[in-house]
């Protein structure tokens, strides 16, 4: 049982409904809320589309954890977007079969970017963290019956690139480089938690407990 003298700890919100997110962000055992953010990505990427896709992911994560912390002044937010990228084209998600299937098409056998950038704002004080990570991935050289195999098995639909690395997706690559795996599926919690902890928010300190993972 917690101290009756262990202090409360602001609350913490992610500004997204992704599984993928949210599973991750509750590795590091704090209570948090996740909800959906008001802010207009498609908007954003349509203005934004003249920056490079490090400002872009960055602009569009921004975007979103400001229009939470704006909403809700008590607390931290955290915004994350992701983008691949292939030889300077943009890879968004597939949303079909059909589509996923074309795009590992054109990955299949080159080396392409998965940028993924996380925003992490502190409501209370205005102050804000900010940091983009980049991996590069090599896939396999595939065909068309493997690739629709494994679209069929993971159903990447929902994915930058058209794959889940921390599942099935793995088996596509030949070559992965980066600094912080948790990136490729969607929120680089290294740099996560140094952000948070420069916000007095400790995942290795004792909290009063909060569900995790609830959606608003």
């Amino acid at each position: 049982m917690l101290s009756a003298m262990t202090p409360s700890r602001p609350r913490l919100i992610l500004a997204s409904t992704s599984r993928y997110r949210r599973e991750l962000l509750a590795r590091l055992g704090l209570p948090f809320e996740a909800m959906a953010p008001p802010y207009d990505e498609e908007r954003g990427k349509a203005e934004l589309s003249h920056l490079d896709p490090e400002a872009l992911s960055l602009a569009l994560g921004r975007g979103k954890a400001r229009s939470i912390a704006a909403l809700h002044r008590d607390a931290i937010v955290i915004g994350s977007d992701q983008i691949a990228v292939l030889e300077g084209a943009r890879l968004d998600k597939p949303g079909t079969h059909e589509r996923a299937c074309a795009q590992l098409s054109r990955l299949a056998g080159r080396t392409h970017r998965l940028v993924t950038s996380v925003v992490v704002i502190d409501a209370r004080s205005g102050l804000e963290r900010e940091h983009v990570d980049v991996h590069e991935l090599t896939m396999r050289s595939l065909g068309g019956t493997q690739i629709a195999a494994y679209v069929a098995r993971d159903a990447p639909l929902d994915c930058a690139g058209s794959y889940r690395m921390e599942s099935l997706g793995v088996a596509l690559f030949d070559r992965v480089r980066g600094d912080d795996a948790t990136a490729i599926v969607g929120l680089p919690l290294v740099a996560v938690t140094r952000m948070l902890v420069a916000m007095g928010l400790d995942p290795l300190e004792p909290h009063e407990g909060r569900s995790q993972g609830s959606s608003s």
